[in-house]
Parts: structure tokens; C-alpha cells; sequence
């Protein structure tokens, strides 16, 4: 099986513009087989990505212990440092840091924050409003992105366009960019230094822009690494554990990891558009064959989200 087949590139224009049946095939069919896809005609302008990135960069570059004044401190926003976060089954950290932010609830909205354990205040870099700018513009657009994908998957899994809709009042869009230093351990595979070890993600869409580094990786149904090679124009969009628990694992959350051997640094953005906290995941929500009994219980996007995320940081340093 040839990448190309594997994770194949969607064109999202057709559903940007409200004909979600012929992407919400192409999108049945990439999830069934690998969970994963590109996009292309996303909608998200280059111009704000090259910002996002420059402004990221500028902040990654600082000293640690300037970057080190804006740790999380509630709702797992802000800067991440090296050694933050452990997959389950690796021997060692993640080599990468990156900065999180999420929903923001100003005053003149007229909106009441959730309170819970992910939606809180954003943590910004004091001196930084071209960051702060450049992370909200970029939020705002893959939200607009999110939204059109979804109606397309909620068709692919003949549901009505506007199923996750009522799931998603105040989703749980975290949207991180991610930093991965030149890593100059050796590669044998007893000692590998990943910059995300091998895993799949908590939530229900996971949409990624990465730069031309390269350095993404798949399994496919033989087990065996395949390079999600960067596609220049494109999102890397793949499912998570709360839409295959969703669809019944009709849809694959599939292994993928970060190994960067090109010796120099990696950037990507990674948005995790996930549900309202405490959205109720249900196969049977989904109209289930009577032939077709449900494989998962009932469980909360919030509960879920956040119990993985706390394994995947007990183990903060080696």
C-alpha cells in the first residue's frame, strides 16, 4: 500500500461550500482504512499561519527561564517545557515544547466561562500582543475549519449535518504550537528520542499543520511506519479515541508518532477539536443497527480528555 493510498488528500472545497456528501465519502473511506487524511482548501490563509509561526519561533528561542514565567497554572494552558509530557509505554519524555491555548470568554461577550478542569484564562507572554494576535487569529480560523469537517463526518456517518453541532456549545478546542529542538540522540532503536512517542490521540479530530520537516509517521494495517509526508497546502486531519468509541470503531484511531532525524528544528500547530466538557459520547446516539450492539459505555468528552492527559504527565523528568 503506497502513502498515497493510505492517507489520502481530501479536498474540503465542496463542503466549504454546503455539498458534504462526496467529501464525506472520501473521509469514510480514510477513516475505516487509516484514520488519517490531508486537507487541502482548508480555508486557514497562509498569511496567518507564517504568523503564527514567526511569533511561536520568536517565543521558543527565548531563554528557559523567561518561557518558564508562563507554566500552566490552571486549565493546562501555556508553555510547556521539555520533559512535560510521557506517552503511555515510552521509557522517556517527549522531546518538544509548545504553548496552549484555548477558548477565550471576555467580558463583552456576555458569555459565562465553563468551570472545569480544561476551559479557564489563556496565560499570555507579557510584551508579546503580536503572539497573542497571531494565536487568536489562528484559533478563530481552524475553529471555521473544524466546524465545515465535522458536518462532513457527521454525513459520512449518515448522520444529520448538524449532529455534532449540539455537542459542541463550548468545545474543547485546545490548539498547541509545538516546538521540537534538534534532538542529537542516536536513533537505535533501543534508544530512540521521540519528539512524540508512539500513541493516538484522546479526543474526537485532531487537525495538524505541520512545516517541511517531515518526521510524522502512521501505522498502517500491516504495522509498520509510513511517512505523512508534508503536503504543502494541506491540514493532516485523524481521528482520535472519543470518535471511534463514537462510531462504534466503525472509524480508526490510529498509532502515530514524531521522529525527527533531518538534525534541525520542527514546528506544527495541533488543534484538538473535541466536544462540549461534558458532552455525552454514546455509540448509541449514532442509530446502531439492531444486529450491531454498542462495544463502549457511555463517557463524558471531559473525563475522558482529562484522564489522559493526567497519565500522560506523571512522569514529568528522567
Amino acid at each position: 500500500m503506497t502513502q498515497d493510498s493510505f492517507i489520502p488528500v481530501i479536498d474540503l472545497a465542496p463542503a466549504r461550500e454546503g455539498d458534504n456528501a462526496l467529501v464525506g465519502k472520501q473521509i469514510h473511506d480514510a477513516f475505516v482504512s487509516s484514520g488519517f487524511c490531508y486537507i487541502k482548501n482548508h480555508g486557514i490563509s497562509d498569511e496567518c499561519i507564517t504568523e503564527l509561526k514567526k511569533q511561536a519561533l520568536d517565543f521558543f528561542h527565548l531563554p528557559l527561564s523567561e518561557k518558564d514565567r508562563y507554566r500552566p497554572k490552571q486549565a493546562v494552558r501555556g508553555f510547556n517545557a521539555l520533559n512535560r509530557t510521557i506517552m503511555y509505554g515510552a521509557d522517556r519524555p517527549d522531546y518538544k515544547e509548545f504553548y496552549q491555548i484555548g477558548p477565550e470568554f471576555p467580558p463583552s461577550s456576555g458569555q459565562k466561562p465553563p468551570q472545569n478542569e480544561l476551559q479557564g484564562p489563556n496565560v499570555w507572554p507579557e510584551g508579546r500582543p503580536a503572539f497573542r494576535d497571531a494565536f487568536l487569529a489562528y484559533y478563530k480560523a481552524v475553529a471555521e475549519c473544524g466546524q465545515i469537517l465535522l458536518k462532513a463526518v457527521a454525513n459520512s456517518l449518515n448522520l444529520e449535518s448538524n449532529f455534532f453541532e449540539k455537542k459542541y456549545h463550548y468545545p474543547l478546542q485546545r490548539t498547541q504550537a509545538i516546538w521540537y529542538p534538534p534532538a542529537e540522540a542516536a536513533h537505535e532503536a533501543e534508544s530512540i528520542t521521540y519528539g512524540v512517542a508512539p500513541h493516538t490521540d484522546y479526543g474526537c479530530i485532531t487537525l495538524l499543520w505541520q512545516d517541511d520537516t517531515g518526521g510524522l509517521e502512521v501505522q498502517n494495517l500491516q504495522n509498520e511506519w509510513v511517512s505523512a509526508v508534508p503536503i504543502p497546502g494541506t491540514l493532516v486531519i485523524n481521528i482520535g479515541d472519543l470518535l471511534c468509541r463514537w462510531s462504534n470503531d466503525r472509524y480508526r484511531s490510529n498509532m502515530h508518532r514524531v521522529l525527527n532525524k533531518s538534525g534541525k528544528e520542527r514546528f506544527s500547530i495541533a488543534t484538538f477539536y473535541d466536544p462540549d466538557f461534558g458532552a455525552v459520547i454514546d455509540p448509541r446516539d449514532l442509530g446502531l443497527p439492531e444486529t450491531e450492539a454498542s462495544h463502549y459505555e457511555p463517557v463524558t468528552a471531559g473525563a475522558y480528555i482529562m484522564g489522559r492527559i493526567s497519565e500522560s504527565q506523571k512522569k514529568k523528568t528522567l
